[in-house]
């Protein structure tokens, strides 16, 4: 019997995905528990229009997390820090202050948790920070810290 996933099913599949199981597993448990519908003309019809949807979808985010990427590249970033009479930061910079410089400068939001830094900032000069955007999308950002 196929079925159509409606939600992931562990050692089965993924939502939105084709499967062939057991009659007696088909109708007495997925069907009734919502996790799967019959694999029908109209369903697979259904199905076939919401991964075109999908796709454009992911398509049109893909091209928007590419002109952000470009922004983003464009120049480095400027962060202001308290330092020292020796240059040595005090603190350190971290991924809030760099969502909160990209925000300021380039004008998009970006989670600090997407944020990671690749090197300990404890001094002034230019560094990198990576920005993960998910399914294998990410960026090198530069930054520089300046004095305040």
């Amino acid at each position: 019997m196929q079925v159509i996933l409606i939600q992931d099913v562990n050692n089965l599949g993924g939502a939105n995905e084709l499967v062939t199981v057991k009659n007696g597993y088909g109708r007495n448990f997925l069907i009734p528990s919502k996790l799967a519908v019959e694999a029908s003309p109209s369903n697979l019809k259904q199905l076939a229009e919401k991964l075109k949807q999908q796709t454009k979808k992911e398509a049109k985010l893909l091209a928007e997390i590419n002109s952000v990427i470009t922004v983003l590249r464009d120049g480095a970033l400027k962060i202001g820090a308290k330092t020292g009479t020796s240059g040595k930061i005090f603190g350190s910079v971290t991924s809030v202050q760099i969502a909160r410089a990209i925000k300021e400068q380039k004008g998009y939001e970006i989670d600090r948790r997407r944020i990671s830094i690749l090197d300990e900032v404890k001094e002034l000069g230019t560094y990198k920070a990576k920005i993960d955007f998910g399914n294998g999308n990410e960026t090198e950002v530069e930054f520089e810290v300046v004095s305040e």
